[in-house]
C-alpha cells in the first residue's frame, strides 16, 4: 500500500491495519504527523486504514517516549540509519519543549510488574515423583497466579490506585505481555472498565522502572533480619516498599527516554538499567 507525502490523502486500499499486525515505521510517522496537524483519531484511522484504537496506541506512544518505532526484542539487530519521527524531533529547535511534553505524559501513566519472595529455599523449579502423562495434574503443579486472579486484583486496586495517586481517569496503564495479562477475560475488563493501556514490547525488563525497585527491596531484605514466617516475611517486604522515596520513582520513570534509547542502540541486549 502506498501513501503520498506530507499528510496528502492516503491511496485507497481494502486493507485494515490492526493492533494483530505491526505497522510500518513510515506509516507510524504519517499518523503522528496527521495528529500534529490538527487531525482526530477518526479521520486519522478513515484516510490510513488504521484501526482507531492502533492510531490511539501510536500516538500514546510518541506522546510518551519520543519516538513511533517498536523497540527491538533481544537478538533482533538495528538494520536502518534512518531516523525516526521522535529522533528528528529531539535533534529540532523544539527538542527541549518536547522532552517538557513527553514527561507530562509520563507522570499519567500507571506501571505495573509482578515479583515473588520465597521464604525458604531457592526461588527456581520444583521436582516431584509422578506417573507419566500427569504433569500437569493439580497435584504435581505449584499454584500460581493466573487470568482470573490478576483481573481480580486489578478489580480492587487498579482505579482506586490512580485516584490515590491523582493521575485523573484518563490515566495509562502499563503492563507486559504476560499471557494472563493478554487473556480475553484481562482484554474484557480492560475496556470495561475504559482502561488505556501502553504498547509495550515483549522481553523487555530493561524498560520497566519497576525492575530496579525490586532491586531495591531485595537490597533491603538481605540487610534486615531474615524473617521466620510468612507473616514476618510480608511485613518487611511492605516496610521496605514504604521506604522508597517519591524522589527515587520520579528518578526512574523520567529515564524513561534514555532507557529507550539504551536499548535501541544495544539491539534489544541487556542495558545498565
Amino acid at each position: 500500500e502506498t501513501y503520498k507525502d506530507g499528510v496528502g490523502e492516503g491511496a485507497r486500499s481494502g486493507k485494515l491495519y490492526t493492533q494483530s499486525g505491526e505497522l510500518p515505521e513510515e506509516l507510524r510517522d504519517r499518523i503522528v504527523a496527521r495528529h500534529r496537524s490538527g487531525q482526530g483519531y477518526r479521520k486519522i484511522s478513515a484516510v490510513l486504514k488504521v484501526s482507531k484504537s492502533t492510531v490511539a496506541s501510536i500516538i500514546l506512544k510518541w506522546k510518551t517516549f519520543g519516538m513511533t518505532r517498536t523497540l527491538l526484542r533481544v537478538g533482533q539487530t538495528e538494520l536502518s540509519g534512518e531516523k525516526s519521527l521522535g529522533e528528528r524531533e529531539m535533534q529540532s529547535g523544539d527538542g527541549r519543549k518536547f522532552m517538557e511534553f513527553a514527561k507530562k505524559q509520563r507522570k499519567k501513566i500507571l506501571w505495573s510488574d509482578e515479583t515473588k519472595k520465597v521464604l525458604f529455599g531457592l526461588n527456581s523449579k520444583r521436582y516431584v515423583w509422578r506417573k507419566p502423562g500427569t504433569a500437569h495434574h493439580l497435584s504435581n503443579t505449584v499454584p500460581t497466579m493466573n487470568a482470573a486472579k490478576y483481573r481480580d486484583i486489578l478489580d480492587e486496586n487498579l482505579l482506586q490506585s490512580a485516584q490515590d495517586l491523582r493521575l485523573g481517569r484518563r490515566f495509562t496503564f502499563q503492563q507486559d505481555n504476560d499471557p494472563k495479562h493478554t487473556a480475553k477475560i484481562m482484554k474484557e475488563w480492560l475496556h470495561n472498565n475504559s482502561v488505556t493501556v501502553l504498547e509495550w514490547p515483549t522481553q523487555s525488563p530493561d524498560l520497566n522502572p519497576i525492575e530496579n525497585l525490586w532491586g531495591d527491596i531485595k537490597k533491603m531484605l538481605f540487610l534486615k533480619q531474615k524473617p521466620r514466617n510468612v507473616n514476618e516475611l510480608w511485613n518487611v517486604v511492605k516496610e521496605s516498599w514504604s521506604g522508597i522515596t517519591a524522589e527515587r520513582c520520579h528518578k526512574l520513570v523520567d529515564s524513561m527516554p534514555h532507557r529507550c534509547q539504551a536499548v535501541l542502540k544495544n539491539c534489544g541486549h541487556t542495558t545498565k538499567y
